[in-house]
């Protein structure tokens, strides 16, 4: 049979080594958990916005397809790109036209937290040769 020895009266109490680090796992495990949350929540915005950059550039790309399509038709090349682009989520910033190409560049418009940036795009197209 086992007996447990109470701390005598006047003396003091024997403490294990580790009692002053008690709890102390439960802090490490908080930052952990912490850490690894941030750390997702970066990776996720981070795929967000590379997402959004190839939405951009595909927008940009039929954009000045658009545009020189137009162009060659005799028509606005950038009327016709910026409706391409507004088609596509982007915003029109800069169309330009030299000889008969068409210079354009777009910016994601949009909501959510990837929203508030700026990511831009553009492109060039025009007839071949």
């Amino acid at each position: 049979m086992t007996t447990l020895a109470l701390p005598r009266s006047g003396s003091p109490a024997r403490t294990s080594p580790v009692a002053p680090e008690r709890g102390a796992a439960t802090v490490y495990a908080v930052v952990l958990v912490a850490v690894l949350t941030v750390t997702v929540l970066a990776i996720t915005v981070l795929a967000g916005v590379f997402v959004v950059r190839r939405q951009m550039e595909s927008a940009a790309d039929l954009a000045a397809l658009a545009g020189a399509e137009a162009l060659q038709q005799g028509r606005d090349p950038c009327v016709v790109a910026a409706q391409v682009a507004e088609r596509n989520r982007a915003s029109l910033m800069e169309c330009a036209q030299s000889d008969r190409d068409v210079l354009i560049r777009v910016a994601h418009h949009g909501e959510g937290l990837v929203g508030r940036f700026a990511i831009p795009a553009h492109a060039r197209a025009g007839p071949a040769g």
